[in-house]
């Protein structure tokens, strides 16, 4: 370990044993890198997500406050209507004369239950593609949720729901966002915003790495419901990419495509009039950069290291449409000599592995603005 990783190091505790942590002070040394010693990472990533609050004293609390309600969910959500409940000592009440399996009404409980199994299936199938290559993801976790594997309890975990859900007319085909999805064959695949589920798992699954991977047993224990409630504080902030009726306002995903190329326009106009010539529309390839951040343009230390300074942003992925911008200045000269066939073969898997690189020109981007 180097004299500077090593100082690095020590500024980050120095920051973090602080009673009220300092967070400009601790998003300045994040935008440049967090080390991952000492579960460096996973701490500053929990502060930056708002999951934890800059008070030290209050932490302890706040953990055992959100790990028990995340408990509370897991009894709440993989409960199936139908099944006795007398274990917990509820009564049965769920099959009914006004409501039951058949009950046609839409706000029919069961009606729920079935529309929910489709949802599971979407998430089931994405989570078995979610880095297959890792053997992190294709193994058993070191602590498995007890609440479901108990015997005892009369609870149907999602995984039997999922196995015993059968698949009406669909087809497996593959969306803009390069994730592989269940649709209807009639379903028009055309560019348009995600359903409100599909690549999120491209989301959580730096997440639950990141958090799964701690030194600290306690914490890695955990990492399950920290995961959830980080990712649904970052999905806070990112949910309106995945809401179709927002695509064109200036919140929505449409505009923050049309941003990266103005952006592009004002750094370089030679480059930006190439790809409007060729009719390379930035739907092509930055809505999936855009909406999963990145996480399956390069492999996952680099999602990482890319993460810690998009979460260090003051200004809440600003920096994300830099970087993006900054991915198609480093490649200027392939994209200038390219036709449109071989430039969206570029742009579709991106060639350059030094995000270092990549993150330096995009700082430079933002600093001669």
């Amino acid at each position: 370990m180097s004299s500077l990783h090593k100082s690095r190091i020590a500024d980050f505790q120095e920051v973090l044993k602080e009673p009220t942590i300092a967070l400009e002070k601790l998003q300045e040394l994040s935008f440049s890198g967090i080390p991952c010693e000492g579960g460096l990472r996973c701490l500053c990533w929990k502060i930056l997500l708002n999951y934890l609050p800059l008070e030290r004293a209050s932490w302890t609390s706040i953990l055992a406050k959100q790990r028990e309600l995340y408990s509370q969910f897991l009894r709440e959500m993989i409960i199936q209507p139908g099944i006795a409940k007398a274990n917990m000592g509820v009564s049965r009440e769920d099959v009914t004369f006004e409501d039951h399996p058949l009950n046609p009404n839409p706000d029919s409980r069961w009606n729920t239950y079935f529309r929910d199994n489709e949802v599971l299936l979407q998430i089931d199938k994405d989570v078995r593609r979610l880095c297959p290559d890792i053997s992190f993801f294709q193994r058993a976790t070191e602590y498995p949720c007890l609440l479901i594997l108990d015997p005892q309890n009369e609870f149907e975990t999602l995984r039997k729901r999922v196995e015993q859900t059968t698949l009406k007319s669909q087809t497996v085909a593959r969306n803009r966002s390069g994730v592989t999805n269940m649709c209807s064959p009639h379903k028009n695949n055309a560019p348009s915003s995600l359903n409100e589920y599909e690549g999120m798992n491209e989301i959580v699954g730096p997440l639950y790495y990141t958090f799964a991977t701690d030194p600290n047993s306690e914490w890695k224990e955990h990492a399950e419901a920290d995961t959830f409630f980080c990712f649904t504080n970052l999905m806070a902030e990112i949910r309106d990419n995945f809401i179709k009726s927002l695509d064109d306002s200036q919140c929505g995903i449409t505009y923050k495509m049309e941003k990266v190329y103005s952006t592009l326009k004002d750094k370089d106009m030679e480059l930006y009039l190439k790809l409007q010539e060729q009719n390379i529309k930035p739907q092509f390839f930055a809505f999936r950069w855009l909406t999963l951040l990145l996480s399956q343009e390069f492999l996952l230390p680099d999602v990482i290291r890319i993460w810690d300074s998009l979460f260090a942003d003051a200004s809440r992925f600003d920096f994300l449409l830099l970087v993006c911008c900054a991915m198609l200045v480093l490649i200027r000269e392939q994209l200038l000599e390219g036709d449109f066939t071989v430039n969206m073969r570029l742009l579709q898997d991106y060639p350059i592995t030094d995000v270092c690189q990549i993150l330096q020109k995009a700082k430079e981007l933002q600093d001669s603005k």
